[in-house]
């Protein structure tokens, strides 16, 4: 089944071409990493995709429904773009409480596994405040993958991350892989996108250019 279908997309930003006449399918259940240089469209085209900006031309297709016709942001989705924001004078469980009580769709359990499977602790009575920039990183992965999206879109989510961490993560995606997620990567790290990524995409100056398989589709076909 199709996931995502982008279709001709253009976006300009004060007469500059951030997206490039981006065409792309993509399968569900498996896993896409994007590199580039800053500014090279990556983070622009999650923000498309994700249904956070609206693009000039084209069609962006999630799951059988269009995007800002049929939809205003996919049904089902996990997001971290860019550094990942949180209410500071609350603790990373009540800052997830809050997140989950606008859809209700997971219980207080289901709040505490996905800090757990981060490594943090449900019981952690610090605020957000005192956490370090890899424990917001952690808190923001569990945001994104504690509803069990159909969809996970992360724009450098081992960003800040020890190396304990960054394995952490990776096993967490595959995780999430196996249980039918499409997942979405940009990474500046070469080694998340050739262990997690099926299918690896170069961006620059906008345009999208695909780069080949990752370990994971390799692994598919033996």
């Amino acid at each position: 089944m199709k996931a995502i279908e982008i279709i001709q997309i253009e976006k300009k930003i004060k007469g500059n071409i951030i997206l490039d006449n981006i065409s792309l399918s993509l399968e569900k259940g498996q896993i896409y990493g994007f590199w580039g240089r800053n500014g090279s469209g990556k983070t622009m085209l999650f923000r498309a995709i994700s249904g956070l900006i609206k693009i000039d031309h084209g069609q962006i297709i999630v799951f059988g429904k269009t995007l800002h016709k049929e939809i205003s942001f996919p049904e089902s989705v996990g997001v971290i773009i860019e550094s990942p924001s949180f209410w500071n004078d609350y603790t990373g469980y009540n800052n997830l409480k809050v997140l989950a009580s606008i859809k209700k769709l997971i219980s207080d359990e289901e709040i505490k596994d996905a800090l757990t499977r981060v490594g943090l602790d449900p019981k952690d009575s610090r605020s957000v405040r005192k956490y370090s920039l890899g424990m917001k990183q952690r808190l923001g992965i569990a945001q994104a993958i504690m509803e069990k999206p159909d969809l996970i879109i992360l724009d450098e989510p081992t960003n800040a991350l020890d190396d304990d961490g960054i394995e952490q993560i990776r096993t967490i995606l595959l995780e999430e892989k196996k249980r039918g997620a499409t997942i979405l990567i940009a990474s500046h790290n070469k080694d998340d996108l050739r262990i997690l990524a099926d299918y690896s995409y170069r961006m620059s100056e906008g345009k999208l250019y695909q780069t080949g398989l990752g370990e994971g589709a390799q692994d598919e076909k033996k």
